[in-house]
């Protein structure tokens, strides 16, 4: 996929004169909506970011170049570049590699969103996070040790047991096997390297949103 082709603006839309040829830039979560950062680009910078498809700022403090990441490997891949109404700022959509913060905070803001964001992407990191630190006594990482099948059945066997809760019309049953059963419906995705965030969009492409 090419960024040029998910720009609103051409570069040259851009206030250069008005920023003083340093834009400010905000990075948002592309998947729950979490804000990860704030930078700012020089025309260099915003080429190389368009290039490489990864976040890369100037540094007034460096006085160079720097890709969020470079150090760390967590990088900021770009989905969408967005620019303002007063063509002086920009919103980048990402999909970040581990944390952002430079504390190993999800964001630099260090904020709660307190359930206003989609808790599924939370919790698809937080199984992600199980399985890179290679958690002995996660039972996340030790399901997904395990072949296809047995996650497979898992699924399965939950997806029984909320149709038996609703049968029985006890409502924190349901509540309480519907969630077991989204939960093992994330591992299986996992397990065969498909992102929720792919799921979601045959949702929206059937609903035409």
């Amino acid at each position: 996929m090419k960024i040029e082709k998910i720009m609103n603006f051409n570069i040259n839309d851009i206030n250069w004169k008005k920023v003083q040829n340093l834009i400010p830039c905000i990075i948002q979560d592309d998947n729950d909506g979490t804000v990860l950062m704030h930078g700012y680009m020089n025309v260099e910078a915003l080429k190389v970011s368009i290039q490489t498809e990864k976040v890369t700022f100037y540094s007034r403090t460096k006085k160079r170049l720097w890709t969020k990441g470079e150090s760390s490997k967590n990088y900021l891949n770009i989905n969408k570049i967005l620019l303002d109404c007063d063509n002086d700022t920009l919103l980048f959509l990402v999909t970040p590699e581990g944390n952002t913060c430079h504390l190993d905070r999800k964001s630099c803001f260090n904020y709660d969103l307190n359930g206003k964001s989609n808790f599924i992407y939370k919790l698809e990191t937080i199984i992600e996070n199980r399985i890179k630190n290679d958690s002995k006594n996660s039972y996340s990482n030790n399901l997904l040790k395990q072949k296809i099948n047995r996650v497979a059945q898992k699924v399965g066997e939950e997806g029984v047991e909320v149709a038996l809760a609703a049968l029985s019309s006890d409502i924190e049953d349901i509540k309480e096997e519907s969630a077991d059963l989204i939960y093992h419906l994330l591992l299986l995705l996992r397990k065969k390297e498909i992102p929720f965030a792919e799921i979601e969009q045959v949702l929206i492409k059937r609903n035409k949103v």
